[in-house]
């Protein structure tokens, strides 16, 4: 059955695209991905890059951690992205540990483990 198909589970609808068009925009994004890293990693990757723009590199992971979890964290899609007290205690416990420890394992599974003890507890 074709992606342009009805579903099977009760009928409910098309999806409105052709197969062609999906596998069109699927071979579009992939182009597009592998343009975006030979840009950094074809064009300028044998080349020393800047001391400003390294000193600006080292803060990404930094900014783009906390930036893809406080979403998970604040508006959690488990509960209809409702905020749970649950996953606060336990991202506050995680951070405390962690500037506490200065250890990343430490801090992810105190973060777990004050997360599954706090919702048994709820």
């Amino acid at each position: 059955m074709g992606l342009g198909a009805p579903l099977a589970a009760g009928g409910r609808g098309v999806t409105g695209w052709s197969d062609v068009a999906i596998w069109g925009i699927i071979v579009a994004l992939g182009i597009g991905t592998w343009l975006v890293r030979f840009s950094f990693l074809g064009l300028i990757g044998d080349r020393a890059l800047p001391p400003w723009l390294l000193r600006h590199l080292r803060y990404t992971p930094v900014a783009v951690i906390p930036a893809l979890l406080a979403p998970l964290i604040v508006w959690p899609p488990a509960t209809g992205g409702q905020t749970e007290p649950a996953r606060l205690i336990a991202a506050i416990v995680c951070i405390v540990v962690g500037l506490w420890t200065r250890s990343l394992v430490g801090s992810i599974v105190a973060g777990m483990g004050t997360l599954y003890a706090v919702q048994g507890l709820l």
